[in-house]
């Protein structure tokens, strides 16, 4: 395990000292997220699982996100992040959850929303946060850069008594 793989062991740490459970919905980042968290031993005591919900279909009928959310402001956006992460925290009653859905590229962006767009959602019993990112790396860089602002998002939130 190198550096690189702090922020999860930090916030791996604190999940199982307060006893809180992580889940996990993930679009444009394919399953990497949960593969950094279960890169960390002992990660069964605090993280239930993830969905990889790449489709709008997958969205909708796995997670709950509605139709008019995703027809009107598209997967990548506020309000799909935080109807992912309600959805996945409800589906697993969990204390946690953090969503992600962005444009890894190098295809699929426009004006409003370029290439390295991304949201990530986090819903906790505290609080509900949806957060934009502009990444400006190729697919695998925007996938990891991606990964890295969410496991941010989640150490700063337990770091703030906010799960």
């Amino acid at each position: 395990m190198n550096v690189t793989n702090l922020l999860e062991i930090q916030a791996g740490n604190l999940l199982h000292e307060r006893g809180l459970k992580l889940v996990l919905a993930e679009s444009c980042t394919g399953g990497l997220l949960g593969s950094r968290i279960t890169d960390v031993p002992g990660s069964s005591e605090y993280f239930l699982g993830s969905v990889v919900a790449y489709a709008y279909e997958a969205k909708a009928d796995l997670l709950g996100v509605s139709w008019d959310t995703l027809n009107t402001k598209g997967a990548v956006s506020s309000e799909t992040v935080l109807e992912m992460a309600r959805g996945i925290r409800d589906l697993m009653k969990a204390d946690i959850a953090i969503s992600v859905s962005g444009i890894a590229g190098p295809g699929g962006g426009t004006p409003d929303k370029p290439v390295g767009t991304t949201w990530i959602g986090l819903v906790t019993r505290k609080g509900e946060w949806a957060q934009i990112f502009h990444f400006s790396g190729d697919r695998e860089q925007n996938k990891n850069f991606a990964v890295e602002a969410a496991l941010k998002m989640l150490l700063d939130c337990l770091q703030a008594d906010q799960a």
